[in-house]
């Protein structure tokens, strides 16, 4: 694992940028897995902005995305389909047929995980993930649990996801959707690359309990441990436990 201290939210948003942007250049036809929440917004606004300076092609592109909410049209300001085309694809040329995300209007959930993983499978997997961290461990929609769900699954969301995710529903929990589509486990392993963005101190015990701790699914980040090629970009505040435990792996 490579960790890359940011001294703060630009910072790390720039970093985390520059993987992504790399990725695209080495690999033009690449296959991105993207991420939503608070903490992308600003590596998709570098992204953005490199865009308009000639600096990144998205004309080849596919994406897949982590999760949906079920239930919500897509049209709706706060599914992630929105967000997505708020924050990246509206201002970038990124083909729309190239673009993938659950369908969260889709209430068979059986069929709609088969045929998003066949999705991902179809497009050949993904070369590099973008992950967050939730306050609990979770990644995408992988709340802590018994045991490592491995597809594309709905979940019902837990109270502290729901809570957390309140701010975007005018700060009213009956608003906020009750149940989502995630990538699985097994799906966001098997990327070739993983990039982890996190800022802020409400995360730097979780995210030093996920990269240092035990693995287990009680903390679903726990798992990236085991792939090969990952790297975290943090700044001060939410890597400040790494840095105060674990100083040795920063140098």
């Amino acid at each position: 694992m490579k960790i890359i201290r940011a001294k703060d939210y630009y910072d790390m948003s720039r970093k985390a940028a520059n993987i992504i942007s790399a990725q695209v250049i080495m690999k033009p036809n690449c296959v991105l897995g993207l991420a939503t929440g608070g903490t992308p917004v600003g590596t998709y606004k570098q992204l953005v902005e490199w865009y308009n300076k000639g600096d990144i092609d998205f004309s080849e592109v596919t994406t897949v995305n982590l999760d949906e909410y079920r239930g919500l049209p897509k049209e709706h300001p706060e599914s992630y389909w929105s967000f997505m085309h708020r924050n990246l694809f509206d201002h970038v040329n990124i083909r729309p047929e190239a673009i993938n995300l659950p369908d969260g209007t889709n209430m068979d959930a059986d069929a709609e995980c088969a045929r998003y993983d066949a999705v991902i499978h179809n497009v050949g997997g993904v070369d590099l993930q973008l992950l967050g961290i939730g306050n609990d461990g979770h990644i995408g929609f992988n709340e802590p649990n018994e045991a490592f769900e491995l597809g594309t699954h709905c979940v019902d969301l837990k109270e502290e996801t729901i809570e957390a995710n309140k701010r975007f529903f005018d700060g009213n929990a009956d608003l906020v959707p009750k149940q989502a589509y995630t990538m699985g486990i097994k799906t966001i392993m098997q990327a070739k690359k993983i990039l982890v963005v996190v800022n802020g101190e409400a995360k730097a015990d979780i995210v030093e309990r996920a990269f240092f701790g035990p693995v287990t699914p009680e903390v679903p980040a726990s798992i990236l441990q085991m792939h090969n090629d990952v790297t975290l970009v943090g700044d001060e505040a939410a890597l400040a436990k790494i840095v105060e435990l674990h100083a040795e792996v920063l140098k």
